[in-house]
């Protein structure tokens, strides 16, 4: 008998083989299946192969014959890497914690991410695999890492890695962000603590400076002062009549600030002469006498 039509079918989907008169063999171009094999049972497609004569009678293998069935398992490989997406630090970041917990998403949708190669790496360091978590999500993982020695104040560059089970690697995230853990310095000059003076209004000035979050705001009771490139300001204060509390705060890129204060007080009213005595009055030429003023202020 003939063989009347031989026909190959994957993932559902059947196929009928032209005979190819060249070669002897029943042939056709398949389009693979869109998605990887990697989550199919044992990691391929079970390809199911039919041949029928002109008498009716058929044969098919696949995947479990245990002569031809390794011929019959078609692996298919996703060609699109994963995603990786930082949520913290976000770029540019100040914060004051030297230990920050950094948290970041990778996703396929195809053969899923390959955990094990789930990375950062903190500045020039080695990366970095272990004591990561990894909580599984639709498509991957959430994860965050938190160093267990403090980073240094300053600038940091973190690289975020990953690959998918088929060998894709996603492309390499980083984020620069700053630790500053250290509040601003500040240096009030003007006025000398404790100042009693009959002038309604005093000079407050001084310097101020960050190292790792310039540029310094500061504020003189609570209302903003221009700081220069050298960090210096100065303001003038309006004093109340008797004792005045002048506070300057100085407020880094990171929000840590530093205060001093300042007991100012302001006194107008001249002293007030209630009574004088001169003992004795009168007195002998050329002896002494003793005067006496009685003041109030």
């Amino acid at each position: 008998m003939a063989i009347k039509t031989v026909q190959a079918t994957i993932n559902g989907v059947p196929t009928t083989l032209t005979l190819n008169p060249q070669t002897g063999k029943y042939e056709a171009t398949i389009t693979a299946p869109t998605k990887s094999s990697y989550n199919q049972s044992g990691g391929y497609y079970n390809v199911t192969v039919k041949a029928t004569d002109t008498a009716g009678n058929n044969t098919s293998k696949d995947a479990t014959d245990a002569t031809l069935g390794s011929k019959l398992k078609l692996v298919v490989k996703e060609k699109v890497a994963p995603t990786i997406t930082v949520t913290y630090p976000t770029a540019s970041a100040t914060t004051t914690n030297n230990k920050p917990t950094f948290k970041w998403k990778v996703t396929d949708d195809d053969s899923g991410v390959d955990s094990s190669t789930i990375g950062i790496t903190i500045d020039s360091g080695s990366k970095i695999t272990s004591g990561i978590t990894k909580t599984a999500t639709t498509g991957g993982y959430e994860c965050s890492y938190t160093p267990a020695t403090a980073l240094s104040d300053g600038s940091h560059t973190v690289k975020f890695n990953a690959s998918d089970n088929d060998g894709n690697a996603a492309t390499q995230k980083s984020v620069t962000f700053k630790v500053d853990t250290v509040p601003p310095t500040l240096n009030v000059t003007s006025p000398a603590e404790g100042l009693v003076t009959n002038n309604a209004t005093v000079t407050v000035k001084g310097t101020t400076n960050d190292a790792t979050s310039s540029p310094v705001t500061v504020k003189v009771n609570g209302t903003a002062v221009t700081v220069d490139a050298s960090g210096n300001f100065s303001t003038t204060v309006t004093l109340t009549e008797g004792s005045n509390t002048i506070t300057v705060v100085a407020t880094d890129g990171a929000g840590k600030a530093t205060t001093v204060t300042r007991k100012v007080t302001l006194d107008t009213k001249a002293p007030t002469i209630t009574d004088v005595s001169i003992t004795p009055n009168p007195v002998d030429g050329g002896k002494t006498f003793v005067i006496a003023v009685s003041v109030t202020d």
